[in-house]
């Protein structure tokens, strides 16, 4: 009898411990929702603001010859056109090369062909292209003997009687031109092509618009004559850099 009642009280403590380890048995209790875990913070992102174009950076020689493929079918390889109607490049500064493609982009200065050629073009390829034949060497082409002495007295001195300024006074005495003005080079360039841009500038011919307009030249050759044209033409031609190796077999 007592080990029946020693029993039944071992059976009620050990009922009343698991009672009070678990809320749900005990009636009127609810048991505690487990915590949620804590939500995880968003990862910030870092994105890179977009890096605006900035301005075009002086042009590089090797990545405008790669760009220059299509240039050469008029132009030749190296800037010095086969063809007198195209002009020659070689020589040429690279700044005004630049400008002059920027023009033809945007049709301020018209030219069919140009203006496709150049409408793919961004600002850097047009310096790296300048920089390109920038730095070739413009082959000297030969002057018309009999035209040459009234073609170099209109580029050194002008013509005072027509009001037309030497032509030197911008583009040098040795026609190399002047790159901060980006006004041309000018020697060895085919007679041809110079021909025919004097007697469009001598028609009111202008580059560019507005403030960039090039309204110099239609004034310099509104008085010109298509012989003074001619001779100035050939002149330039013939005009070269005497380096130290023609210099020493000049006559």
């Amino acid at each position: 009898m007592r080990i029946r009642l020693f029993l039944g009280v071992i059976g009620l403590v050990a009922a009343t411990a698991a009672t009070a380890q678990d809320p749900a048995a005990v009636p009127g209790t609810e048991a505690a929702a487990p915590a949620a875990p804590a939500a995880a913070e968003p990862a910030m992102s870092v994105v890179a603001p977009p890096v605006a174009a900035g301005p075009a950076q002086p042009g590089d020689p090797a990545a405008g010859e790669a760009k220059a493929a299509v240039c050469g079918a008029c132009h030749g390889i190296d800037g010095n056109a086969l063809d007198p109607q195209y002009p020659k490049l070689a020589g040429q500064h690279e700044r005004y090369i630049a400008r002059q493609l920027a023009l033809f982009k945007t049709g301020a200065r018209e030219n069919p062909i140009m203006l496709g050629i150049s409408a793919a073009l961004s600002e850097q390829d047009m310096r790296d292209l300048g920089a390109f034949y920038a730095s070739k060497a413009v082959a000297p082409g030969v002057a018309d003997e009999k035209l040459y002495p009234r073609g170099e007295q209109i580029y050194r001195g002008g013509d005072r009687a027509s009001g037309t300024p030497a032509c030197m006074a911008c583009h040098g005495p040795a026609g190399s031109g002047n790159p901060g003005a980006r006004y041309p080079a000018l020697a060895g360039q085919h007679a041809n092509y110079t021909r025919a841009q004097l007697q469009k500038f001598r028609d009111g011919m202008v580059w560019g618009r507005d403030n960039d307009a090039n309204v110099v030249m239609s004034g310099a050759a509104a008085y010109l004559s298509d012989g003074d044209i001619e001779a100035l033409s050939t002149y330039l031609e013939g005009l070269h850099f005497a380096t130290p190796a023609t210099a020493a077999t000049a006559p």
